[in-house]
């Protein structure tokens, strides 16, 4: 299959929505993450060298290179999520018809399971980070802009949620409990973060339409 991201916006929207279980909401998390600090990009770039805002541009110039960053980081994530669900497709498709094949197999999708776990954990801590850049954005970059800071803000929100739940399904199938409790009080820790920062930049926003 032809990598996600090489895919025009058609083409990826028909893949979503065949019969096909991957991509999935992992990857979609990781594109709502993407155009979030796409946003937050934008709003750099109609801020910088714009007159009135001669006292951030130093600040701006390292919030869009952060920006860029998390968006070829979470690019990359829509194609590795879809990956990582493979692999557990074909994990689980391994014989098991002995005992020695059975526990091949258990190890190996253990191993897959945890592999497609950490993909959406990171899309979360990519997103995190995205609204700490938008936080930024919203209160110093320009304001005829300032509705596409809260977007991103809720774009990165929405791909914080939506990746936390795959990181879920995934554990309920990992056997390794010291592991589960690690990743959950993760999940709860940016989950947190993530609601305290949007509601912050909405706010903002809001004072500022």
């Amino acid at each position: 299959m032809t990598k996600l991201v090489k895919q025009n916006i058609k083409m990826f929207l028909d893949e979503v929505a065949s019969s096909s279980p991957a991509p999935g909401g992992g990857s979609v998390a990781a594109l709502a993450g993407a155009l979030g600090a796409a946003l937050t990009s934008m709003v750099c770039n109609l801020t910088k060298a714009k007159q009135g805002y001669e006292e951030v541009q130093d600040e701006i110039a390292e919030v869009l290179e952060k920006s860029e960053e998390l968006r070829k980081d979470l690019t990359d994530l829509i194609d590795k999520d879809t990956d990582a669900f493979n692999e557990v497709m074909k994990a689980l498709q391994m014989p098991k018809e002995t005992e020695e094949q059975k526990e091949q197999r258990r190890t190996i999708l253990q191993t897959a399971f945890k592999q497609a776990a950490e993909i959406p954990l990171e899309t979360a801590r990519k997103c995190v980070q995205i609204l700490h850049v938008a936080h930024i954005v919203a209160e110093k970059g320009n304001k005829n802009s300032i509705s596409d800071a809260a977007v991103s803000a809720l774009m990165a929100q929405t791909g914080v949620q939506a990746a936390m739940l795959n990181v879920r399904i995934n554990l309920s199938s990992i056997k390794d409990p010291d592991y589960v409790q690690q990743v959950t009080t993760e999940l709860h820790e940016l989950l947190q973060n993530a609601m305290q920062k949007s509601t912050e930049i909405l706010n903002i926003v809001e004072k500022n339409l």
